[in-house]
């Protein structure tokens, strides 16, 4: 077992961070904030000599043991917005659907958390057998609000569509224009409307707005010796938490694996992808289909202002005008289009 201070930093994780001063500044600090969680929770690295700790767009991810001997993972997060709220998030699920919260250190952006099968995620199972997946986890992360103190982390769906409805506007003016206005428009509608509808709404429930195949990971099989993991082997990590409809959850399974749909016809078979996977969740298609919109016009606005991510706005701008109906001229077959983080090592940004 290497020594935390020999903790490598994975190259993507490197090069995202060093655009900028604060990132730079948190790479500096990260050998120290491992070694001092290590420290504070009795942990030894598990990592074996060579190999690189696991990272994501904002965090690394450090195979650890704890004291007993039981495998866990050290998470250490930029601090940002949407990492803020995860801890806040994972304690309210307390291991139903979601990863084990097992100590959290708000100061650092520090998580301690049970050890998934990093190899082992939904993105690897077909689709009718990852819409039932999916659609139970919904289910058990759909909780409503209560008078917990940790509620009070968490944005409202709502709220963004505001945000939303009055920046969408200045946004395409100012970048040129980058798609049909009929388009803009369509997003817009679904601000106005959704979002007044979710101020007032009896449905609001804790929403994981990332929830992609990615990030839905399988706990060790339960079968092997000296396992005694919970049942229910498939839970979601890397929660971005917001109190809403749950129908706004849908969106990124609708740009991830576009390369599983059929070569004829892949604008229905998207929106039978929708369908399905709400109906699995007991969740309104019609309803998802209009949050996907408006999130996908989201990220094909961010990526507009990116020069570099030319495939990921190709890929908002296909999956967002399927959806509405009108599938625009001129883009790349949906199978040939990058996945999200392919594109100039990119994430979605909404």
């Amino acid at each position: 077992m290497t020594p935390a201070t020999s903790v490598p930093i994975p190259s993507e994780l490197d090069a995202r961070y060093r655009r900028s001063s604060s990132g730079r500044a948190w790479l500096a600090s990260l050998p120290g904030l491992i070694a001092g969680r290590m420290e504070q929770w009795n942990l030894a690295s598990g990592l074996l000599p060579g190999a690189l700790p696991w990272s994501g767009h904002g965090a690394v991810v450090v195979p650890v043991l704890r004291e007993d001997g039981t495998p866990a993972a050290l998470k250490v997060a930029y601090p940002h917005d949407e990492a803020l709220g995860e801890p806040h998030a994972l304690a309210l699920w307390a291991g139903r659907g979601a990863v084990g919260l097992l100590e959290r250190d708000g100061q650092t952006c520090s998580m301690l958390l049970e050890r998934l099968e990093a190899g082992a995620s939904l993105n690897d199972v077909p689709l009718d057998e990852a819409a039932a997946v999916w659609g139970g986890l919904v289910r058990q992360l759909s909780l409503v609000p209560d008078a917990r103190p940790e509620w009070s982390a968490f944005g409202h769906i709502a709220a963004r569509a505001e945000q939303w409805s009055d920046e969408f506007p200045a946004d395409w003016d100012q970048l040129g224009r980058p798609f049909p206005r009929w388009l803009l428009e369509a997003a817009l509608e679904v601000c106005q409307t959704r979002g007044a509808v979710g101020r007032r709404s009896a449905r609001d429930v804790m929403v994981h707005a990332d929830l992609h195949f990615l990030n839905i990971l399988a706990r060790p099989d339960p079968g092997r010796p000296g396992n005694a993991q919970p049942s229910g082997r498939y839970v979601a990590i890397d929660p971005q938490p917001l109190i809403g409809e749950a129908e706004f959850a849908v969106a990124p399974l609708l740009w991830n694996r576009l390369y599983d749909l059929p070569e004829e016809g892949p604008e229905a078979a998207l929106r039978r992808r929708c369908a399905d996977f709400s109906t699995a969740a007991g969740l309104d298609p019609e309803i998802a289909r209009q949050w996907a919109v408006a999130r996908e016009v989201a990220n094909a606005l961010w990526y507009a202002a990116e020069p570099h991510h030319q495939g990921d706005l190709a890929r908002s701008l296909w999956v967002a005008s399927t959806l509405a109906g009108r599938t625009l001229p001129g883009l790349p077959p949906a199978r040939s289009l990058p996945e999200p983080g392919q594109d100039s090592g990119s994430g979605t940004r909404r």
